[in-house]
């Protein structure tokens, strides 16, 4: 059975590293996904949690009766300069010591390249993961990546079809909610052709860009080179969870023991327990049809 766990980018404002665990209790999850933390992995820089931290962590985790499904670090591991993105892979590798000192069996992450550059992205992501494709598999560590806006390659089939290049099983594919119109809204037809290779799906909501002639956002100076998108609670945007859950059932991924759903609201921060409490509740819902 699909595991449901919470992003707590919520709470990491007014939470000490360690007391994020009984906070997402209290809210009801017995899973999180451990995603940037200032003591933890921060954003593109050096992790900053040492072993006994982690170590403790993962205890605090325990007590409080929170399993860590996976791990969420992003890193420049597919930037067009080599200076970036050698220092990308080295943050990148002490992630995966960090996960397997914890022993959490997935981390998922982002691209991390840049639209303007695609070609140089792509070559660089591939160097990238030569060097990080060994280490996983001497850590036993499965990798998901999910192609976020603004990035080298937003399109969700194209997207697959980088990953599915790289002729690993162990690397596969984040489904974002809130992403599914940058992928180009094609959940009916992507899920089923990612297969067993979904490793995980992020619940949040979003408006569609594209409506109103392309003006559902307006920014200025026009043609600015902006993606726009939110993390909104299920069913306060235009993704269609019926035909996105109605795909995830067909496909098998909600009767998997190693699927993961993240909730992953940003949006609501000013009520994030009750959104997070609410977000449980819609999403046992959906994943019992």
């Amino acid at each position: 059975m699909v595991t449901l766990a919470y992003d707590p980018t919520p709470l990491h404002h007014d939470h000490a590293l360690l007391d994020i665990p009984d906070a997402v209790a209290r809210l009801g999850y017995e899973h999180l996904q451990l995603t940037p933390h200032a003591d933890f992995a921060p954003f593109f820089r050096r992790p900053k949690a040492d072993d006994a931290l982690a170590a403790a962590f993962a205890k605090r985790a325990a007590d409080a009766g929170v399993g860590i499904t996976s791990l969420l670090p992003v890193q420049r591991i597919s930037w067009p300069t080599e200076p970036e993105r050698q220092t990308a892979v080295k943050n990148f590798t002490r992630v995966i010591e960090l996960a397997s000192g914890l022993g959490v069996p997935v981390i998922n992450t982002e691209f991390s390249g840049r639209p303007e550059e695609p070609e140089a992205s792509e070559a660089a992501f591939y160097r990238s993961m030569e060097e990080l494709l060994p280490v996983l598999h001497r850590e036993g560590i499965r990798l998901n990546i999910d192609p976020h806006p603004d990035d080298f390659v937003e399109d969700g089939l194209e997207a697959w079809r980088v990953i599915r290049g790289l002729n690993d099983p162990l690397v596969g594919f984040v489904y974002v909610g809130s992403h599914t119109f940058h992928y180009g809204d094609r959940a009916a037809t992507l899920i089923p052709e990612l297969g067993d290779r979904l490793g995980a799906v992020y619940a949040a909501d979003s408006f569609d860009h594209r409506h109103s002639h392309g003006l559902r956002y307006i920014t200025n100076p026009p043609g600015n080179a902006v993606r726009v998108h939110q993390h909104l609670e299920i069913g306060d945007g235009d993704v269609d969870w019926k035909e996105l859950f109605g795909s995830l059932r067909a496909s098998g991924f909600l009767d998997r023991e190693d699927a993961i759903i993240v909730s992953n609201v940003f949006a609501e921060d000013e009520r994030a327990e009750e959104s997070a409490r609410s977000q449980l509740e819609t999403l046992r819902a959906l994943v019992a049809g």
